[in-house]
């Protein structure tokens, strides 16, 4: 199911509309298919994996990120039919579909049909690889990630706005990937009157990846450029499932007080600035216990000399 799961992330977020999802077909202790949903939606991964298995996915069992769809589509046959009809003898689903069209429906119909299946393996993995999606179906709003570079003591300019450069190369390059992750990219007024951010992905092989860019405002946004009015204001884009919020220190700190901030990325740099520009504003934070059990952090690596660190909102469900 771990292999499952890394081969959803390859769809995201290309597989928009639908969610990313990963499927491994293992026959007698090998791997006869796999497959993710490609761009688009289509063709689900379970029809990717059981096309490169073929007839050696009789008999086989099918592990999937996701349970298999049941609903009927102009766009393909579903895929818990496929996996019946292609003699799939059990089927290791790792969380059920939240889609009202399919949710539990589609292991009914598999057990139904005789096959085997296991519930809940890896849930929460495979849940936080389609956040975005998930975020969607599941709360009706975008997932948002929001990203901080800066020094050990919390800055993240010199005082006079300098920012070029905080962290370095590799940091950089982890930061590039993560635009060609999400849908949007979403900066302040300051952030764009001070730097005229490009905000594309300058990563070889992944620049047609740039995300779209939104700019935090009351008021116009300059051509290429979508104004939003509000953390949650998002909720009304359309096809826009997953945000990086990049900056400044004023859009960081309006989404944390909207507590619309999903997933911090944290990139520290070994420097010292002192008396620079700090990375976050006033959060409307009055009592020092209620910042306390707020974020988990999932994730802790080494790029070059900085540091980085993710941590997930914590909340209830």
């Amino acid at each position: 199911m771990a292999v499952a799961i890394a081969l959803s992330e390859r769809g995201r977020p290309a597989s928009a509309p639908n969610p990313n999802v990963g499927c491994v077909i293992i026959s007698e202790g090998r791997v006869v298919g796999r497959g993710w949903t490609q761009n688009g939606g289509r063709p689900h991964a379970e029809a990717m994996a059981l096309a490169a298995a073929d007839d050696a996915a009789r008999g086989a069992t099918a592990y999937v990120s996701l349970e298999p769809c049941a609903h009927a589509s102009p766009r393909g046959n579903c895929c818990t039919d496929a996996l019946i009809a292609a003699g799939i003898a059990r089927v290791v689903v790792a969380v059920q579909d939240p889609d009202p069209r399919t949710n539990g429906a589609g292991i009914a119909r598999l057990r139904a049909a005789g096959l085997e299946v296991i519930e809940g393996v890896l849930a929460a993995d495979a849940r936080a690889a389609m956040a975005p999606w998930w975020s969607r179906a599941t709360r009706g709003r975008a997932f948002v990630t929001l990203k901080l570079a800066t020094s050990l003591d919390g800055c993240i300019a010199l005082a006079d706005g300098t920012s070029r450069w905080i962290t370095g190369d590799r940091a950089r390059a982890h930061g590039h990937l993560e635009r060609a992750r999400h849908q949007a990219i979403l900066v302040g007024r300051g952030t764009l009157d001070a730097d005229a951010p490009k905000l594309d992905v300058r990563l070889a092989g992944l620049e047609q990846r740039s995300p779209q860019r939104l700019l935090l405002t009351r008021g116009a946004a300059p051509e290429g450029w979508t104004a939003v009015a509000s953390p949650e204001s998002l909720d009304s884009l359309v096809g826009v499932d997953s945000v990086l919020v990049e900056g400044g220190a004023g859009a960081a700190s309006a989404f944390l007080a909207a507590d619309r901030a999903d997933r911090l990325l944290l990139y520290r740099a070994p420097i010292l600035i002192g008396g620079g520009r700090p990375a976050l504003g006033d959060m409307g934070l009055t009592d020092l216990a209620d910042a306390h059990g707020r974020w988990r952090r999932t994730d802790s690596r080494q790029l070059g000399s900085d540091q980085l660190d993710v941590y997930e909102r914590v909340r209830e469900g």
